[in-house]
């Protein structure tokens, strides 16, 4: 990966799960704990469960709902606030994550969380991990009621903060969501080579990835 040309960048627009935090958290709680706890409080087998659940997932995958707790727990008839809890001590920064974080804010860069994160997730995470300082602003995607896969996401996010996209950063683990962010006119996207640090290096197509936040910091 060529260095990042940081003297063209005022603005660093982070994805939390998955590029700040090891995606091994959110991959188990909804491929694992959930059917198994679904199958247990509504006296399934764990098979049932997950042909009951696959549908379900894959036919709000990418959109706002697919990322609210509330949604999920009437849908699934299940407190999924309270199972999170069950497995929160899996919630872990990614390597050097905060010393990346730690760097741009010393270089003055403007710094902003945007997730697609349900606020009660969010408010889960940084009760595990210190977050929040690094960041002007913690911004969820339910606050606008587009995901990031929307363009209106990226409309609401710029009335919102008034960013320059051909001036700013943006790193995620999903391509879906970068290709969103381009076509907005963002001018700086990197992808996450390793978001699960159970599941080894994806492939992350015409994006350039991240593997070590360490070598972000060149040049700043």
């Amino acid at each position: 990966m060529s260095p990042l040309p940081w003297h063209d960048i005022d603005t660093v627009l982070l994805d939390m799960d998955g590029t700040l935090l090891d995606l091994h958290f959110d991959n188990h709680f909804w491929l694992e704990h959930l059917p198994q706890r679904y199958a247990e409080l509504h006296g399934v087998s764990r098979v049932m469960a997950e042909l009951e659940l696959k549908p379900l997932f894959e036919r709000h995958a990418g959109q706002l709902q697919w990322y609210c707790l509330d949604f999920w727990s009437a849908e699934l008839n299940l407190p999924v606030r309270e199972l999170k809890l069950e497995t929160a001590h899996l919630i872990a920064l990614r390597p050097d994550a905060d010393t990346f974080l730690a760097a741009i804010k010393r270089a003055g860069k403007r710094v902003v969380l945007i997730t697609n994160a349900h606020r009660d997730s969010l408010s889960l995470k940084l009760e595990k991990v210190e977050l929040a300082p690094y960041f002007e602003r913690l911004i969820s995607s339910h606050d606008y009621g587009f995901p990031k896969e929307n363009p209106q996401f990226w409309d609401a996010l710029h009335a919102d903060i008034d960013f320059n996209p051909a001036r700013s950063l943006f790193i995620d683990d999903t391509l879906p969501i970068l290709r969103s962010a381009r076509n907005f006119g963002v001018a700086h996207l990197l992808a996450v080579s390793e978001p699960d640090s159970r599941q080894g290096p994806k492939d992350t197509a015409e994006f350039a990835a991240v593997g070590d936040y360490r070598d972000l910091i060149a040049g700043l």
